[in-house]
This record gives C-alpha cells, sequence and structure tokens, in this order.
C-alpha cells in the first residue's frame, strides 16, 4: 500500500517527513514518522552482522537462516505459521547481507499485535524442522546450480575471489555447492545466537499508529532478545589491485563484462562527490556516459551499468557489461578509455549540475511509500547520518563543486580497472584488452546488493 505524496508531505517542512526517535522501556530505540492516511504499519530492522558471520568454511549459514526463520517457530509448524500470515496478509520477510541480518514487515493496524507477535517467535525460537531445513537446502543448492553456469554469477564470483582474498567479504553470501550440503542445524542455532541480539539492533517504523503503542510493539517483539552479540571481529580491508583481466570460459551466446575498482567510503567526506560524479560515469541509466559512448553511439554492448557499493570495512564501484564474444575486447576498451577520460577531466559544469538536480529529485520519490521511507530510514541509520539528514541532504548536494567531482573521479578511478570477462573466448579481448598497473576490483554482486544503489546521500 502506497502512502500517499500528501500525506508525507504533510508530515515535515517542505515536503521532508518528520522523524522521531523512540526509546521503549526496555531501551529499543527506533525512528518513527507516523502516517494515518493508511491503516497500514511498516517496519524495517537490521541486526549487525550477516554473511561475515558464517563459519569460515561453511558460507551460507545465514542465507539459510534467512530463509528459515518463517518456516515456522514457536508451537508453530510450517503450515500453521504461514496460516496465520496469510489470514491476516501479514508480510514478513528477512534477507542477509554482507554486514547485515535484516528483516522486514507489513501489516495492517488492525492486524499489528499478532503480526509482531509472529516476528518475535521467529526471532527468538525458530524451529529448524528437519524437512524446512532440507527444502530450504534443496531451493539454494537449485539456484547455486544454475549460478554456475550464469556468467553474470560467475564473474561476481570471481571478483569476490580476487578482490578480497581470504577476508570475510570474498565469500559468497548464499553459499557454494560445496558449502551448503555441510550446513547443520547446529551452524543455523549458531548463527542466531552470534547475531541476533539487542546491541547492534537499528529499527525504522511508519505507519498508522501512535509512538507509545510502537514502544509496546518494539518492547514485545525485541525485548527478550539477548544484550549482546557474540559477532566475530571483522577487519577492514581495501580491494586488491591486480594488473591483468580475468578471463573464465564459459559456452554461452553473451559474454558478460564485470568492472570495478576501490571507492569512497561513506562516512569520507569526499563520498558525496564521488557518488554524485558516479553518476556522470555510469548509474544515470540512458543519459550516463557509459551507455552513451558504448550502448548508443557505438553499439558495443547490449546493457552498460556501474554504480557504487558500500560496506561497513570497505567501498567500491562496481560496473558490468553484456556483448558478443568478438566485441568483448573493443567493449572493455571503450569503458577504459571513457573510465580514463573522466579521471583525467572529470565532468563538465553541465553535468554536474544536471546529476545534481536528478539525485535531489530521487531524494524526494524516495518519500512517496511507506517501504521506501522505511528503507531509507533503516539505511540512513546504518550509515550513521544524523536523523535530520533529510533537512540537510540537498545542501550537502549542493555544496559540490565542480572541483570536488574532479577530485573525486581522480581518486575512484585513476588507477585503471579490475576486468572479469566471462564467455566463449578470451582471444579477442585478450588482444585488445591493456590493464595499467596498480588496478583494483569491486567484490561481486549477489550484495552487493549490498549496498544501496539509490540515492541515500
Amino acid at each position: 500500500m502506497l502512502a500517499s505524496p500528501k500525506s508525507v508531505a504533510a508530515a515535515g517542512s517542505l515536503g521532508r517527513p518528520r522523524i522521531k526517535r523512540l526509546v521503549s522501556s526496555c531501551g529499543i530505540e527506533a525512528w518513527f514518522v507516523q502516517d494515518s492516511t493508511v491503516p497500514l504499519i511498516t517496519m524495517e530492522y537490521a541486526f549487525t552482522g550477516g554473511a561475515t558471520q558464517d563459519p569460515a568454511q561453511k558460507p551460507g549459514v545465514g542465507h539459510m537462516v534467512s530463509g528459515l526463520l518463517k518456516e515456522g517457530s514457536g508451537d508453530f509448524d510450517f503450515k500453521t505459521f504461514h496460516q496465520r500470515l496469510d489470514r491476516r496478509a501479514i508480510e514478513l520477510g528477512f534477507h542477509v547481507t554482507p554486514d547485515h541480518f535484516r528483516g522486514a514487515l507489513r501489516t495492517l493496524h488492525d492486524n499489528a499485535d499478532e503480526a509482531f507477535e509472529l516476528l518475535r517467535t521467529a526471532l527468538t525460537s525458530p524451529r529448524f524442522d528437519s524437512a524446512d531445513v532440507e527444502r530450504t537446502r534443496a531451493s539454494v543448492l537449485a539456484r547455486l546450480r544454475h549460478a554456475s553456469t550464469d556468467p553474470s554469477s560467475l564473474a561476481h564470483r570471481k571478483f569476490l575471489e580476487v578482490a578480497f582474498g581470504d577476508h570475510p567479504y570474498a565469500r559468497p553470501a548464499e553459499g557454494s555447492l560445496e558449502s551448503v550440503p555441510k550446513i547443520e542445524v547446529a551452524d543455523l542455532k549458531g548463527y542466531v545466537r552470534r547475531v541476533i541480539a539487542k546491541d547492534t539492533l537499528k529499527i525504522a517504523v511508519v505507519g498508522d499508529v501512535d509512538p507509545a503503542v510502537v514502544c509496546k510493539l518494539l518492547d514485545k517483539t525485541f525485548g527478550s532478545l539477548p544484550s549482546n552479540a557474540e559477532a566475530m571481529p571483522v577487519a577492514e580491508v581495501i580491494a586488491a589491485k591486480p594488473p591483468q583481466p580475468v578471463f573464465i570460459r564459459c559456452d554461452v551466446p553473451q559474454t558478460v563484462v564485470t568492472f570495478g575498482g576501490p571507492a569512497v567510503r561513506r562516512s569520507e567526506p569526499d563520498f558525496m562527490a564521488a557518488y554524485i560524479v558516479n553518476h556522470i560515469l555510469g548509474d544515470a541509466g540512458l543519459t550516463s556516459r557509459l551507455f552513451r559512448e558504448v550502448r548508443e553511439k557505438r553499439g558495443l554492448a547490449y546493457f552498460v551499468r556501474e554504480h557504487l557499493v558500500w560496506l561497513d570495512h570497505s567501498a567500491m564501484f562496481l560496473g558490468s557489461s553484456g556483448t558478443c564474444a568478438n566485441r568483448a575486447g573493443e567493449t572493455v576498451e571503450e569503458i577504459e578509455k571513457q573510465v580514463r577520460h573522466i579521471a583525467d577531466k572529470g565532468p563538465t559544469q553541465q553535468e554536474l549540475d544536471d546529476a545534481k538536480s536528478y539525485l535531489k529529485g530521487s531524494q524526494q520519490v524516495a518519500l512517496n511509500k511507506s517501504s521506501k521511507l522505511a528503507r531509507t530510514l533503516l539505511q540512513n541509520q546504518l550509515d550513521k547520518l544524523p536523523i535530520d539528514y533529510f533537512e540537510k541532504q540537498h545542501a550537502v548536494v549542493d555544496a559540490v563543486t565542480l572541483e570536488d567531482a574532479k577530485r573525486a573521479a581522480q581518486r575512484l578511478w585513476g588507477e585503471g580497472l579490475l576486468t572479469v570477462i566471462v564467455g566463449r573466448s578470451s582471444k579477442d579481448a585478450a588482444q585488445r584488452t591493456t590493464m595499467p598497473s596498480g588496478t583494483t576490483p569491486p567484490p561481486g554482486a549477489d550484495q552487493l546488493d549490498a549496498g544501496p544503489t539509490t540515492p541515500r546521500n
């Protein structure tokens, strides 16, 4: 259900939501926006940990937990649990990223008590019944078998391996064909015990509910969780810089080119300049430089795109393109040419102005739906932004100068790219591709959702 633009505009000045910081009697904190347009409550939340907390030899544990938490809990087996969700049209979901175990709940106001109670049991007493575990395992393995012949998946996995070596970011969040069969119920329970705790919990709530009721629901849902997580420490890491392209032979009609390098951390002063100049190069859809020069003018690729990814312990830009095998080398050559050009010259003033205008407008669009607003509020907390950031974000964008953008472009792309090519033949690519020494990769893309790709400035 949608929260209308009118209701969101009424919630705060200049169409920005009026955000309250709530603290329950049990000390559970949440960012909250009250919206009575529709009788709906949306909650997004996250625990720090994510796929980095998988055992080193068993990647995929957190991913399996995310698939199993609503497969039965407490006194409710799989069938009963889903019947209760369906009867009240309650939406409950979980997913894992490299750094966080995230969840979402959406329910009608009248069904809030039952919805939050079902979430409580899912988090505090998951059943992990044998039949449910094996059904989930089979589903994960089926997707992994498909990914083993998918060029985009192969390219992204190779990025993880090359970029991060033995760091936890190198491990695939969904696991592997070798690791998933080894995951036991004890691993699943151990993950829950280590990760799902109150001290790392961040929450955002949007909807038709009073603040006092929200606090009661938070206490009921999260109050009995362990006070402290037992997460393993995760080291800071900068992606490696191999000087040569990587080729993976795969008999598929379309060759996939994946490219990237280290980027700017979300906490760094140059982040906004990097975000804007990256939008100009590859994240602006049909108007980006890469699309215009690679796809539109030269017809080299079926698609080409690129975006920033920021993690808790690293950051990178990540791009991909699809082309035919005999033009893969030419495609990589043109991508590298465009990257070198913007690194050397930076964007134009007109490009900078256009990007700023777009990003400020897209920030407002992110507020027109309760689910989008809740996700944005949660992401702002994970990014350690202040609660009044909505009031400041236009000024942050406007403050970026042309010199700032040029400096960010040089920092992002001045050392070249790591390129992974997956397709039928490497001959053309090997002949045409030259990799400057000191190139760099980003990690691959099962997150890398990880990282947000919508403007959260």
